[in-house]
């Protein structure tokens, strides 16, 4: 039976490598069924935190809850295996000895029995490869190889599942049509998962939640919608997605802010002063020179041409940049120059 408490939590879980801190009072809850992004730049600290929820390493403070039963704390240590937890890693790391159903079968208890083979043929019928299991895993392709590795780790029906970059080893590709295969497999079992990764586009894709990690510690916990449209901090709104940022200065209404594109309503009030603004490449849009609601105008410098859509980055007279993001049709002619308006409301953050 599913525990009604959460499937994870983590409470002021920080740790230490000698006298440098890697994770700093992580406070984190994951609920059963859900999709939970880790996302944060480079040594931020997520794979240090993932060894730890998987128990590979112990944190130097605080408390690790999987199910509502302690599995780490001062006086608690529960060895991995014992956690309930399966991990997929960057390049599924099948054994090559092995044929796909001993693979999938490797964690199942008497892995020759009935029960397991029964439990084996679902999970490859649930990733789509039912005819596969007497392959070995070199005869496979990698998407394939990760969703046996994902299969694997679904045989078990764990607590949680933690994917580590899962896909960091395709092209581009292959990436995102796995990354939709994985996250359909993953709904239909009704697993948990956490799930680790640097690319902003996968983590608001695939996620029911957000949590970013910067520094050492969770900056903004949230749906992938308010982690891009109403970031908590401006490093947040730095690293989610482009943007672009200027000083300005908000209007003694609180709900507008005086710019260099001139006055524009704010998403969020704010007191009235010094603050600085954070725009999106969607949020310009590009019209003639003329154009009376054109406060500012600007060189178009370079146009990136993507099919559906394309960016530009416009300079202006004092040697600032935007980049812009149009419908392909309406990219203007490099050395042209522009009207540039913001055509939505945009945060800003006080200074």
């Amino acid at each position: 039976m599913m525990s009604s408490s959460s499937a994870l939590q983590l409470n002021n879980v920080s740790h230490f490598f000698g006298d440098h801190q890697v994770l700093d009072s992580v406070n984190l809850e994951i609920q059963h069924g859900s999709i939970t992004a880790l996302l944060g730049p480079s040594g931020g600290g997520k794979t240090t935190l993932l060894r730890i929820v998987a128990g590979f390493e112990r944190p130097t403070h605080g408390t690790i809850s999987i199910n509502g039963v302690v599995v780490a704390d001062p006086h608690i240590w529960v060895p991995p295996h014992e956690r309930g937890i399966s991990i997929v890693v960057q390049e599924g790391a099948l054994f090559p000895h092995l044929s796909v159903s001993e693979n999938i079968a490797f964690g199942l208890k008497k892995r020759r029995s009935p029960e397991a083979r029964a439990r084996v043929k679902e999970m490859l019928e649930l990733v789509g490869l039912p005819d596969s299991a007497d392959q070995r895993p070199s005869e496979l392709s990698g998407g394939m190889q990760q969703r046996i590795a994902l299969a694997r780790a679904l045989a078990t029906q764990p607590a949680l599942v933690l994917l580590d970059e899962p896909f960091s080893a395709l092209d581009a590709g292959l990436r995102e049509t796995l990354r939709e295969q994985v996250v359909n497999i993953l709904r239909t079992a009704g697993a948990t998962a956490l799930w680790v990764t640097h690319d902003q586009d996968e983590a608001l894709s695939v996620a029911d939640a957000v949590a970013v990690l910067m520094k050492g510690r969770i900056a903004q916990f949230s749906d992938p919608v308010s982690a891009y449209r109403n970031p908590e901090t401006t490093e947040v709104a730095g690293f989610i997605g482009e943007a672009v940022s200027f000083s300005g200065t908000v209007e003694a209404n609180g709900t507008s802010v005086a710019t260099r594109f001139g006055s524009i309503e704010l998403l969020r009030p704010q007191s009235p002063g010094p603050t600085t603004v954070i725009i999106r490449p969607e949020q310009f849009e590009l019209v003639k020179t003329d154009n009376p609601h054109a406060v500012v105008t600007g060189e178009v410098l370079v146009t990136r041409y993507f099919g559906h859509d394309g960016t530009v980055d416009v300079r202006f007279e004092d040697g600032l940049v935007i980049t812009a993001r149009l419908h392909s049709r309406l990219l203007p002619k490099v050395g042209s120059f522009v009207g540039v308006l913001v055509n939505s409301q945009v945060l800003s953050f006080p200074v």
